[in-house]
């Protein structure tokens, strides 16, 4: 667990795209314990080019997954889940492969809690983004 202000990080996790070697989805939940609301509005990595947090929205028929570029609301008194087929990371330019078990190093930014430092655990390649969609037809 890492924690900054009435933020706590759980359970950061990454999984390889298995189609795309060069990038990985990130999954973890935080918790506000606060009264006031944040927001995550970045995260980066020195093991990556960057990262994008990414929303799933529903267009019609189809789903599409999207950059939020405002950030991620993180509301006071509530945990909220990144996880894949939801709200998630998308880390792109790996400059090396997470291997399974491994520990991926990151820092998250939040609009009032600034920085928090973060290890995600490697676990099994996968789908992310737009292909785990997919793979749902």
């Amino acid at each position: 667990m890492a924690a900054r202000g009435s933020l706590e990080i759980r359970r950061p996790w990454i999984r390889p795209d298995s189609a795309s070697p060069s990038q990985a989805g990130g999954y973890l939940t935080v918790t506000n314990k606060g009264a006031d609301p944040d927001r995550l509005v970045a995260a980066r990595s020195p093991a990556a080019e960057s990262i994008e947090v990414h929303a799933i929205k529903v267009v019609g028929p189809d789903i599409k997954v999207q950059p939020l570029v405002d950030g991620l609301a993180v509301p006071a008194g509530i945990t909220t889940t990144l996880k894949p087929r939801g709200y998630h990371l998308v880390l792109l330019g790996l400059r090396a492969s997470p291997r399974t078990g491994g520990r991926f190093p990151a820092t998250l930014v939040f609009e009032k809690a600034g920085s928090i430092d973060i290890e995600f655990s490697v676990e099994e390649p996968g789908t992310i983004g737009k292909d785990i969609l997919d793979e749902e037809r």
